[in-house]
């Protein structure tokens, strides 16, 4: 029983390792595709398309503008998350208040040293940080460390998605969405040609490429889909991939504050930063859920 849990601990450890040294290899992967595709549409296709005159060239100039304003925001969004910190706790960071006392009783000094590692007490301990634990924080294997309101830990990004990056990882998932639809619509109709009986123009590397951009980005539309819709519902909710999955048993969850408010808590408050990978000053000033350490409940959890 010992040699098998200590070869599981080993397991896990170099699966973790694995992970960090893949992260590298994919962000070169996300440029390798977003390379294609560009030589795809803009080089091999709608480029040309802009000296046909005719109907052409409006159809090339809107697709050619709707593109690279797309690429714009999703390699914006995508490298927010990236070189974002998700969020860590503060060495000196302590729970003022303890949540089975309430606000009228809060916590001393002397009382931080004697905090387990129970399970079943609100202030929660990490066994690993050897710290304590604030709201709605986990602690990531892959990043060796606590991640404020930790979602899940992305290969993609070679980085946490947690409280300060998490929006712009919505947006990295929403603008991919629309640019791998957009490409996958304006590559169709070459795509479809290659199985037409006709002579197809084009060098056999535009051709390939052409086809292997088309496959590529609506394997990505499809999958990204999939996941924008899951983390849209969590957003909807309050909560996050951990969370959701801790609390299936759990009828009512103290953080859903409305839609709305659920939210602002992700985008903010500020309608004109909703779309772009960056939090208006007063929002930030504002709104401590923003900041990962301090997240607003619902009135009749705060009485009981």
């Amino acid at each position: 029983m010992h040699r098998s849990g200590a070869t599981m601990a080993w397991n896990v450890f170099k699966f973790c390792t694995a992970l960090r040294g893949l992260g590298s290899i994919m962000i070169l992967l996300v440029l390798g595709v977003v390379g294609v595709t560009y030589y795809a549409v803009v080089l091999t296709n709608y480029g040309p398309a802009l000296s046909a005159g005719g109907l052409d060239s409006v159809v090339a100039l809107l697709v050619l503008i709707l593109f690279h304003s797309l690429l714009v925001m999703l390699l914006w969004s995508y490298f927010s998350v990236v070189f974002t910190d998700p969020g860590s706790v503060p060495p000196s960071w302590r729970p003022t208040v303890d949540e089975e006392r309430g606000e009228a009783d809060p916590l001393v000094g002397t009382e931080f040293s004697n905090v387990q590692a129970d399970p079943n007490q609100r202030i929660r301990y990490c066994r690993k940080c050897n710290q304590l634990k604030p709201p709605r924080c986990h602690h990531c294997s892959v990043c060796g460390r606590c991640v404020l309101k930790m979602d899940h830990h992305c290969v993609w990004v070679v980085n946490c998605v947690g409280a300060l990056n998490y929006k712009y990882f919505l947006l990295f998932l929403f603008y991919t969405f629309l640019e791998t639809t957009l490409v996958t619509a304006s590559l169709l109709p070459h795509f479809i040609a290659f199985f037409s009986d006709g002579e197809i123009p084009g060098t056999p590397g535009s051709l390939a490429t052409t086809f292997l951009a088309f496959v590529l980005n609506l394997a990505f539309a499809l999958s990204v889909l999939g996941f924008l819709i899951m983390h849209i519902s969590l957003v909807a909710a309050n909560t996050t991939t951990i969370e959701a999955y801790e609390k299936k048993t759990t009828p009512k969850w103290r953080y859903d504050l409305g839609r709305r408010k659920n939210f602002e808590q992700v985008f903010g408050m500020d309608k004109k930063y909703w779309f772009i990978p960056a939090y208006s000053d007063e929002d930030i000033r504002k709104m401590p859920a923003l900041q990962g350490l301090d997240y607003p409940s619902k009135p009749d959890f705060d009485s009981q």
